[in-house]
């Protein structure tokens, strides 16, 4: 699957993607984030606020309790601000 990086995430893990294959055990959002920060410590730090995180299932918003089981691209973000 592809991990797309937005706003300062990107900025702090100097990369905007990423393809993985994480393991059976990977089954929602939060498990994504709690296995990337596991395996990358910049992607750690960058996540430490977990609540802040905003991610999105092939395009779609969506909380961190969403599974992502056949998922093509899932995309990580900090809170987005109206304008």
């Amino acid at each position: 699957m592809k991990i797309l990086y937005f706003a300062w995430l990107c900025e702090r893990l100097n990369r905007g993607e990423e393809e993985v294959s994480p393991p059976a055990s990977v089954v929602t959002i939060a498990d994504l984030i709690d296995w990337l920060a596991g395996k990358d410590e910049a992607f750690a730090l960058a996540v430490e606020k977990r609540s802040l995180i905003k991610a999105a299932v092939d395009a779609k918003l969506v909380t961190h309790g969403t599974p992502i089981a056949g998922a093509r691209v899932v995309a990580l973000f900090p809170p987005m601000t109206g304008g």
